[in-house]
């Protein structure tokens, strides 16, 4: 896919939120060297954390929609951090953490909403490696958390 990104959002639709400040004692991306690692982005809905657990008071569409709005969190981050997000060369990795029941089990299945985003957004430079962990629980009650690998 050629670049700019930019507007392959708008085409899809999506107008970036401010990037949004850390909650506690980190930054939000660091780069070194051609990689940037972005710290672990919480879903929000309507500005605050999207609360829930999966398989108790939320099911797999609303986990993914949780994990879509995570994917555009990121990318904000990332053109705020980069300047530009003509910059990414690709999403090199993802790791998505579901709060979610012990029986709960399509974790992966949540994390596709960040994921398919970014291969919509980037094209092949968005298809990346992935963890999907279901944990007992997320900072602040949040349903979802990812964090994201990235070249340049």
């Amino acid at each position: 896919m050629n670049k700019p990104y930019l507007d392959r959002l708008k085409s899809l639709g999506i107008e970036l939120p401010p990037a949004g400040p850390p909650a506690a004692a980190y930054v939000m991306a660091r780069t070194t060297g051609n990689i940037v690692f972005l710290s672990g982005h919480i879903a929000k809905k309507d500005g605050k954390p999207w609360v829930g657990k999966l398989g108790k008071d939320m099911d797999t569409d609303a986990g993914k929609a949780a994990a879509r709005s995570v994917a555009i969190d990121l990318i904000a981050t990332l053109q705020s951090h980069l300047g530009s997000l003509d910059q990414i060369k690709s999403i090199v990795k993802v790791m998505g953490l579901v709060n979610s029941t012990e029986q709960y089990t399509e974790q992966h299945l949540v994390i596709n909403g960040c994921s398919e985003l970014l291969a919509d957004v980037f094209g092949d430079a968005g298809k990346h490696s992935r963890s999907a962990f279901g944990v007992a629980q997320i900072p602040l009650g949040a349903c979802v958390e990812i964090e994201l690998i990235a070249e340049i």
